[in-house]
């Protein structure tokens, strides 16, 4: 895990991206499993814990395994980033619809791809913008097939707002990542890159949580839910941020998010795994979109060298 970036070419980045979202996309069944009643901002910050702790295996005799002020600077940002889109997530849960919200996610890329334009480590040129809007408008197909519908149609209120706004806080974190690295604040580790933005992060989580729900209420975790939050530590959480971060000192930030749009269809297949019949042909154009869209991704193998451009740009 301590692999230098320099050995992880672009192939190998979108490789680790497309395990990326197969990692993501079985997480959610198994979120699904935890008892109700425990508290959810709390909760992720024990995620985050189990995940830095796991990390801090590979990086505990790395030379440069203390960030320098301006690193450290950076990492509370991208912590308070992460802190924000799951606390915005909490929060709109239960004031906007379901439509609403997959709506608004997948506008993750194309924010990431404006952020990185204006920060100056995401290349200029409308393909990938393209190729970003093909991949939303399937993803948010593959969302409305899989009955988004059914919790209420699109509507832009309070809950709404504060939910895009997550979604511009979880865009900005890959932002900051090649930003930082650019500057060479940051390890060119990615798994101590990955180690301090969960440190960070689970202490922005961590006060959040406090102010928001009861700390009592996690007596209430059973030896199972123990032992999935465990899993869900180390690998949602602990082995995406890594595959993220990695693929992050190779691609551009837009290109990174854009994974996102494989999570529906990792749920689409498990779906038709579990209940054949529930799949029909309004899966499909979705589907269609969104392989594309990645297909076209991976086409870009030969031009993902621009973003190392960019990158000399921010220096000079």
């Amino acid at each position: 895990m301590t692999m230098p970036e320099a050995q992880t070419g672009p192939r190998g980045a979108h490789t680790g991206m497309l395990l990326w979202a197969l990692i993501v996309g079985l997480s959610f069944p198994a979120v699904g499993l935890l008892n109700e009643g425990l508290p959810p901002l709390l909760l992720t910050a024990v995620r985050f814990a189990i995940a830095a702790l796991a990390m801090a295996v590979f990086v505990r005799r790395a030379p440069d395994r203390w960030p320098g002020l301006p690193g450290l600077a950076l990492y509370a940002v991208m912590g308070l980033c992460l802190a924000g889109f799951f606390g915005a997530m909490f929060w709109a849960a239960h004031r906007a619809t379901a439509l609403s919200m997959a709506t608004l996610y997948v506008s993750v890329p194309l924010l990431a791809y404006g952020l990185g334009r204006g920060l100056g480590v995401e290349h200029p040129g409308g393909r990938l913008f393209a190729i970003l809007a093909l991949g939303a408008a399937g993803a948010l197909a593959l969302a409305l097939a899989q009955g988004g519908t059914a919790s209420g149609g699109f509507r832009f209120g309070s809950g709404e707002a504060v939910f895009f706004l997550g979604c511009v806080a979880t865009a900005l974190y890959p932002v900051l990542s090649k930003w930082g690295l650019a500057r060479g604040w940051l390890s060119g580790d990615a798994a101590l890159r990955t180690f301090w933005s969960l440190v960070a992060g689970c202490i922005a989580i961590a006060l959040l949580g406090l102010l928001l729900e009861r700390p009592q209420d996690l007596v209430r975790m059973s030896l199972s839910d123990l032992l999935l939050v465990a899993y869900l530590g180390v690998f949602s959480s602990g082995v995406t941020f890594w595959l993220m971060q990695r693929a992050t000192a190779v691609l551009t930030p837009g290109t990174v998010t854009a994974y996102t749009y494989l999570v529906p269809f990792v749920s689409m297949v498990i779906l038709f795994a579990q209940a054949p019949a529930h799949i029909g042909w309004q899966w499909l154009p979705g589907s269609a979109m969104v392989v594309l869209a990645i297909t076209l991704l991976l086409r870009r193998n030969g031009s993902t060298s621009a973003p190392a451009q960019a990158v000399r740009a921010v220096r000079g």
